[in-house]
């Protein structure tokens, strides 16, 4: 067999070893390497690399080196899995390194770190004081998670008693000009629908690079020619537009009449329009 032909039929069955061996090891081995993975990885490389090219000459005893290193690499991650102990010997364990706005200098030596390199890890997390820092943990995989003091943490809508709509995953519905069906059924919307939405929008289905259905089943759409500007969907805005206007309506109404019981009735129904309000606004602004 010529020399090329050996190395291209080499290649293709060692790439088929290579996938299947990082199958079974799992996603992990390729997004979050522990040490004993990397170095793992890198074994496996070299044995491949050796064989592809020639310079090991028995094929086999290189499918039995990747065999045996992906299978301790198996075996060592189950075990992990099985016991805290094995788990910290071959991971490695966390470490605080600030605690109370306070660095905790003799664990930043243990693991060998600098401060220039704790304020660097500090804004990759956007945090310039350590002062500000509740509690710093380093992870095995060497992330720094931060916890800020209470007094230094963004606002959320529950700390200002905000209602806020609860999001769901937008459908997209068309890809590259073409109509996804099964994206449209799970938005529970039609062709048809679509159709109408496209009108809206001033847009031709053949110009629509995406185009997504969120959570309030509202299209948006991004097209080919960048620009062209596309009106946002304004169903909601113009809905609560009209509720706000028939709540006033109502108080003026109850205003102009002299019928008590009309006047009754207006202000009553102006209370329970204002209560909708209240409850739908956050559904219904922008």
């Amino acid at each position: 067999m010529p020399e090329w032909l050996d190395v291209i039929v080499r290649s293709l069955l060692f790439f088929v070893v290579l996938f299947l061996t990082t199958k079974i090891l799992g996603k992990k081995q390729i997004s979050e390497l522990t040490f004993f993975e990397y170095v793992s990885g890198i074994t496996i490389g070299s044995i491949a690399g050796e064989v592809i090219m020639g310079l090991e000459k028995n094929i086999f005893v290189g499918i039995l080196g990747i065999v045996m290193f992906g299978l301790i690499t198996f075996l060592v991650d189950l075990l992990a899995i099985k016991s805290k102990s094995f788990h910290d010997i071959i991971e490695g364990k966390s470490r605080v390194f600030i605690k109370d706005g306070k660095v905790l200098e003799e664990n930043l030596k243990k693991e060998r770190y600098s401060i220039d390199e704790l304020n660097a890890l500090l804004r990759k997390k956007n945090v310039f004081k350590v002062a500000d820092v509740e509690f710093a943990v380093l992870e095995p995989k060497g992330d720094l998670n931060v916890l800020l003091k209470k007094e230094n943490q963004p606002l959320t809508p529950k700390d200002l008693q905000m209602k806020v709509p609860q999001e769901k995953e937008p459908q997209t519905v068309i890809m590259d000009g073409c109509i996804l069906d099964e994206a449209l059924a799970v938005a529970n919307k039609t062709r048809k629908w679509l159709d109408i939405e496209l009108s809206k929008l001033g847009v031709n289905l053949n110009n629509v690079f995406i185009g997504q259905v969120d959570s309030y089943g509202e299209l948006t759409v991004d097209i080919y020619d960048d620009q062209i500007k596309v009106p946002s969907p304004q169903q909601r805005p113009l809905l609560l537009a009209m509720l706000k206007k028939c709540q006033a309506d109502l108080e003026l109404f109850s205003l102009g009449t002299d019928s008590q019981e009309a006047k009754d009735m207006y202000i009553k129904n102006a209370k329970k329009l204002s209560e909708a309000l209240e409850r739908l606004t956050p559904y219904l602004k922008g």
